[in-house]
């Protein structure tokens, strides 16, 4: 766990608790604009309204800001994946692991951002933590999906495509929300673009695993 300079300290104060979230934030709109390659200390400073050594005392590097970011994000993104229950229905836990993804793609564009940023230039800062903690979850979930299938509640299907295919339309909405305003344009741009896009995905998954949805007859 990268832990910021003053969280080693034995009491951390309301203020120095305050001050590393501030600075986190920054480092946020920071990273998730910038990547991390273009992302500087200054520019993070500024951002969090801050003096470069005051910032410097709770995170000595840009690497131990990022860090912190990118444990988080990864714990907070897998959470949807962790609840996926295998003694659920297929059909309610599809739907809500769609449905959840998508909140987080409307709520928080930002970490989605900079987990894709440090993904595209090769992960070297979480190479450990998508080989290690990550795979270890969806190996762990995989095995949920081909019990399914196996019990002839789904189709047979190859579960890390599946899982990957759910990564990939969901975090769409995050990382190009831009392009996805534009193309449906001001009369479907709108915070219901996050529904319609629950609904098709889920009719595009269910019936791909041949579950039937609600609104069939």
């Amino acid at each position: 766990m990268a832990l910021p300079r003053a969280a080693r300290t034995q009491r951390r104060t309301r203020i120095q608790e305050e001050k590393e979230e501030r600075i986190l934030e920054a480092a946020l709109d920071v990273f998730s604009a910038h990547g991390f390659r273009g992302s500087t200390i200054d520019q993070i400073a500024e951002v969090a309204g801050m003096s470069k050594p005051n910032l410097l005392y709770y995170f000595r590097t840009k690497e131990a800001m990022h860090r912190a970011l990118i444990e988080r994000v990864l714990d907070s993104w897998l959470d949807p994946l962790r609840d996926f229950d295998a003694e659920g229905n297929p059909e309610t836990e599809i739907r809500s692991y769609i449905r959840r993804k998508l909140e987080m793609a409307r709520d928080f564009p930002r970490e989605s951002r900079l987990f894709a940023n440090e993904v595209l230039q090769g992960a070297p800062r979480i190479e450990d933590e998508l080989k290690g903690p990550l795979k270890t979850l969806v190996d762990e979930k995989a095995e949920v999906i081909r019990a399914w299938a196996r019990a002839g509640k789904i189709a047979r299907c190859d579960p890390y495509h599946l899982i990957f295919a759910i990564w990939a339309t969901t975090q769409h909405y995050a990382d190009f929300d831009v392009q996805v305003q534009a193309v449906l344009g001001p009369g479907r741009a709108g915070d219901g673009r996050f529904e319609d896009a629950a609904r098709f995905l889920e009719q595009m998954f269910l019936r791909g695993l041949a579950i039937e949805t609600a609104s069939e007859p």
